[in-house]
């Protein structure tokens, strides 16, 4: 029996995939209370995850079969994708910074461009979305199209509001960051920023010197000659754009981060008697790391609010300056100066600024106001040599770790070792306990790097 759905009268394929497409949309995003819905869907999901659950939202929106973003709050990971990995492993930071500057007139005006563009090494169509200006600038979200086939305009302008939401909770999540996460990211982006800086002079060094023969006079084949130093030029280029374009990523101009602060402070004040004056740093073309930025912000939203709980307070001062190495804010106001030494510590803000190897102090005066000082170094200093992993374990727990990391079974780990298979258990679970890590896949690749078992290369690990 032919099953096969016969095409209505005048119905084409097409239309048929547009009237399907156009029932899921109506379905999942028809009403107000279904895109708040696929709005918290998103935000609940643990960071990991975000970014495939975001694809399978949006999949009832735009359908793709490839999504990635670069985001500015993230000097670890600013860039991610998530697709075939084909295409998600080969897509880098250079092209998706460049189809940000292809959409650039179109996104400054707050709408998403679709398009054809150059992507892994084939045309192929995209739909790029940019955050605005003062929800995240830099975010951006670049999606490839199923097709090339126009998505309709109210499904772009739900993008382009569900994308600046997104924006925002990142932006939050990175000022609302605990201490040791804004450590880890301060430190991850000052490794980084070290390896492209070593790997830039290399590769400029080697290329400047591929120039000097191919430029000599003493060359007959021009043609070739003027090729080649082309080629090397342009090299030389996107090694410089690719240094850019990661600093970008990881550091923030000193001025435009002031202006976002001076943005969020305003509403703070604005049903109040209190007058806000800013004095903004004077090296206005200097860039400080994002981590710097966010907790400088954060120290002095945390200093204002504590200040507007006095009484009998009219102005508040804020400034921000470089000092020596370090980023200097400056918060000081009129009140009756009894602010207490610990003013910074709601939202362990202090705590924040101590793991970013800076300070703070609270100058009170009574009768003449407080001043809160926070210094913010701008790099960290370099890491101590990293303590032995292993170092807190048992001998009997290294054994059993030693016979984990070869592969073995609980069985095969108890029978070597002449224990019970219970035993084995125990200890298992004590060495992930210890590492930190929860599975035995982990714990064994761990155990590598620290250089055990000694002479037995890593096998598959049986979970």
């Amino acid at each position: 029996m032919d099953v096969t759905r016969q095409q209505p009268q005048g119905e084409t394929l097409g239309e048929t995939i547009d009237d399907t497409l156009g029932e899921a949309r109506r379905r999942y995003w028809g009403r107000p209370e279904d895109v708040l819905d696929r709005a918290l869907d998103v935000l609940n999901t643990p960071r990991p995850g975000l970014l495939p659950r975001l694809s399978d939202v949006l999949g009832t929106l735009v359908p793709h079969v490839a999504l990635a973003q670069v985001s500015h709050v993230c000097s670890y990971s600013p860039t991610a994708a998530h697709g075939p990995s084909a295409l998600t492993d080969a897509v880098s930071g250079l092209e998706l910074a460049g189809l940000g500057e292809l959409a650039a007139e179109e996104t400054a005006a707050g709408r998403p461009w679709q398009g054809e563009a150059l992507l892994v090494g084939r045309l192929r169509p995209v739909l790029v979305v940019a955050a605005t200006p003062s929800s995240g600038a830099g975010a951006l979200l670049v999606l490839v199209l199923a097709d090339a086939r126009p998505v309709p305009p109210e499904a772009l302008a739900l993008l382009q509001r569900l994308w600046a939401v997104l924006v925002a909770h990142f932006d939050h999540r990175a000022t609302d960051a605990t201490p040791d996460q804004s450590a880890k990211s301060r430190a991850a982006a000052t490794a980084r920023a070290r390896a492209i800086a070593e790997l830039t002079g290399a590769h400029s060094a080697a290329l400047t010197a591929i120039l000097a023969p191919l430029r000599s006079a003493g060359l007959d084949d021009a043609a070739a000659r003027r090729a080649a130093t082309d080629l090397a030029v342009t090299a030389l280029l996107d090694l410089r754009r690719t240094a850019e374009l990661d600093r970008s990523l990881s550091e923030e101009p000193a001025d435009a981060a002031f202006a976002r602060l001076t943005e969020e402070l305003r509403p703070l004040l604005r049903h109040t008697r209190v007058r806000l004056d800013v004095a903004p740093a004077a090296e206005t073309g200097r860039s400080v790391p994002a981590e710097v930025a966010h907790t400088a912000r954060e120290a002095v939203r945390a200093a204002v609010l504590v200040m507007l709980e006095q009484e009998e307070l009219t102005r508040v001062h804020v400034g921000w300056r470089f000092v020596g190495d370090a980023l200097r804010a400056v918060v000081r106001d009129d009140g009756p100066g009894l602010l207490p030494a610990d003013a910074l510590d709601v939202h362990r803000t202090a705590d924040r600024i101590t793991v970013l190897g800076g300070r703070c102090a609270v100058e009170a005066v009574p009768g003449w106001g407080s001043t809160v000082t926070v210094d913010l170094p701008l790099s960290l200093p370099e890491p101590a040599p990293a303590a032995d992993p292993l170092e807190g374990l048992h001998p009997r727990e290294r054994e059993v770790l030693q016979e984990l990391a070869r592969g073995r079974r609980n069985r095969d780990i108890a029978e070597a070792l002449h224990i019970s298979e219970s035993t084995v258990k125990f200890h298992v679970a004590n060495i992930l306990g210890k590492l930190g890590v929860s599975t035995r896949g982990e714990a064994a690749a761990l155990a590598h790097r620290a250089g055990l078992p000694a002479n037995v290369a890593p096998l598959h690990v049986a979970s």
